[in-house]
């Protein structure tokens, strides 16, 4: 890829997702608008009728389309189909033919959560580039506590969605950049990260530009999904549906998550399902999510011991989860600290992102002095006998980093190592997950434990490991870069990019056609209900012309063209105007109970 092309930074969200960029030699830093007026694009795919539709309208298909539209992929990212953690209330079908990688089934054919996260990074690319001119290069951010497996499928989606990928950075280093830049402040902080599908905790010190993360943890899959789906069975309960079809369980999970945002600022709301009214107070929420909120207090624990930094200045709250009063008093009541939250926690770690990329393309910028230390998440080691693990790199160590330990054959006359590259923190290999495995061959035929074997693993910026082992009499050699079982070969990954290559401009075609035909229906929809319930305010004619276009804008729908479809749309809101302000004018009258304005004026509020 060439140098031309400016950098971004990308928060791929379980969620949602957000990109960002340095403006101007003032270097400040915004989040671009990305879909509907909002920075936020919902990390939802739909796949329907052969086309391809990203963000707030793939997720408005998600009632009628369950199985088709995926969402929160990030969290099967770098997962084996044997290792998928089954959740009661998802609707997807995976294939039979998955192999070590997850597949999507959709109809005839299937995707990956690689494909799948792909198509978020080339729609935030694709609106970034409509505002900034050509974006080739990206800072991706990750959590802490991906390991190498799901962070190597995170650049595999950024690969196939045309950008370089500088670096993969992790989420709260990303928020505690952002933080210390904008706020100008020095000190050991904890970064609390609570997002849709994932929970980070990291303790991070900040000092005149220098941003060294002292330990991290987490858990990969726990977040906001899980008090969505938590909140889902409990309205499921009470309506006696426990084992639900994928339609009304994803129509559960949809009231949920819009009943917790709405229980952040109200005390009590009534959801609608499946034709019933379903009261919901906010203790009733708190109630339900307490459990799982809790899960994250170990993580916070064992950070803050193996951090051993003192006392903390702050906790910077990151992820859209921390609005939720629940967890704002207990991360205060864990850490004996008010959290602090004057960024947007859902824009910080985009923001951060941004910086980091402006550093790294060399762009003009007023943030040259960054000086970022992480660590890796988990430790990483080797088998040795009787199946344990011996770590060669401990969890927390500062990246990037190398690190080399001796061993030795076991029987005389060896000729061959194998060596089975782990990662985790438990004793025995079974408990940890395999990385890779390879042979050294061409060790001297010595007597057992006469051979001198180096084992070197070296873990680069984006937390990816490469591990080589070398004979020291005969200095035969073998070098692994850690390509895990679990991620997309490079001929999958060319395969794919040649795919979008040659289908680029069909694809961005189909995806205008299935964007309009949605927003058609959905606008065709609005105008039947408005005409069953006001029809009164048409006059015959004016019925008679709203009714028109309304046909002709279904005509255009089932074409093949999007600038027809627009075209119908504009025509029927111009058709109806006066209709809708007189919807609007019977709302107010109503509102106000047949008073005037100045007598509602005068008698003041309540």
């Amino acid at each position: 890829m060439g140098d031309s092309g400016k950098a971004v930074g990308i928060d791929l969200g379980t969620t949602n997702s957000l990109v960002a960029y340095v403006e101007g030699k003032g270097a400040k830093v915004r989040c671009l608008v990305v879909d509907e007026g909002s920075t936020l694009l919902p990390s939802a795919v739909a796949y329907v009728d052969g086309q391809v539709v990203v963000g707030r309208q793939a997720r408005r298909l998600a009632a009628e389309h369950p199985r088709e539209v995926i969402l929160s992929a990030k969290r099967f990212m770098g997962k084996s189909a044997d290792d998928v953690e089954v959740r009661r209330l998802s609707p997807y079908t995976f294939a039979a033919e998955s192999g070590p990688v997850i597949r999507f089934a959709l109809g005839e054919k299937s995707v990956t959560p690689v494909e799948v996260s792909a198509e978020v990074l080339r729609r935030l690319r694709a609106e970034a580039q409509a505002r900034l001119g050509e974006v080739t290069k990206a800072v991706i951010t990750v959590p802490a506590y991906f390991d190498d497996a799901q962070r190597q499928a995170t650049k595999d989606a950024g690969k196939l969605a045309g950008l370089e990928v500088l670096r993969l950075l992790n989420e709260p280093t990303a928020a505690a950049i952002a933080y210390g830049l904008d706020k100008k402040k020095d000190g050991t902080f904890a970064v609390y990260d609570l997002g849709g599908g994932t929970f980070d905790i990291s303790i991070l010190k900040l000092e005149d530009g220098v941003f060294e993360v002292k330990a991290t943890g987490g858990d990969s899959a726990l977040g906001g999904d899980d008090f969505d789906r938590a909140l889902a069975q409990h309205f499921l309960a009470q309506l006696g549906a426990d084992r639900a079809e994928p339609k009304i369980v994803r129509a559960a999970i949809d009231a949920a998550k819009a009943a917790k945002e709405r229980l952040t600022a109200e005390r009590q709301i009534e959801v609608e399902l499946g034709g019933a009214k379903i009261a919901v107070a906010r203790e009733d929420l708190e109630s339900v999510i307490k459990p799982i909120l809790e899960r994250t207090g170990p993580a916070c624990r064992r950070a803050l011991a193996d951090a051993d930094a003192g006392p903390l200045d702050g906790v910077i709250l990151v992820g859209g989860q921390t609005r939720t009063p629940l967890v704002r008093r207990y991360v205060g009541e864990l850490f004996r600290l008010p959290p602090l939250a004057d960024i947007d926690p859902d824009e910080v770690v985009a923001l951060g992102a941004a910086i980091q990329a402006n550093q790294l393309a060399g762009e003009e910028k007023a943030h040259d002095d960054i000086l970022l230390l992480d660590v890796i998440p988990l430790s990483l080691g080797v088998e040795t006998m009787g199946g344990l693990v011996e770590k060669i790199l401990p969890r927390n160590s500062t990246i990037p980093v190398a690190m080399q330990q001796r061993f030795t054959t076991y029987v005389d006359g060896q000729t061959a190592l194998d060596v089975h590259v782990v990662q985790g923190e438990r004793e025995f290999v079974q408990d940890c997950r395999s990385l890779a495995r390879f042979t050294l061959r061409g060790i001297p035929p010595l007597p057992a434990g006469l051979a001198r074997i180096g084992i070197t693993f070296q873990v680069d910026a984006d937390g990816l490991l490469t591990v080589s082992a070398r004979e020291e009499r005969t200095g035969v050699a073998q070098t692994v870069q850690v390509k895990p079982s679990h991620g997309l070969t490079d001929e999958e990954v060319e395969r794919m990019l040649l795919e979008s290559y040659q289908h680029g401009e069909e694809d961005i075609a189909s995806r205008l056609l299935m964007e309009s035909r949605v927003e058609a229906q959905r606008i065709l929809a609005a105008a039947d209900k408005q005409i069953d319930s006001n029809g009164d305010l048409l006059t015959g004619e004016e019925r008679t012309e709203i009714e028109s276009a309304m046909r002709a804008l279904v005509e255009a729908a089932q074409g093949n063209d999007h600038r027809l479809v627009n075209e119908r749309i504009a025509e029927l809101d111009r058709a109806s105007a006066e209709f809708a302000e007189r919807i609007m004018d019977r709302g107010i009258q109503r509102a106000i109970g047949g008073r005037s304005i100045d007598e509602v004026s005068e008698s003041g509020p309540g």
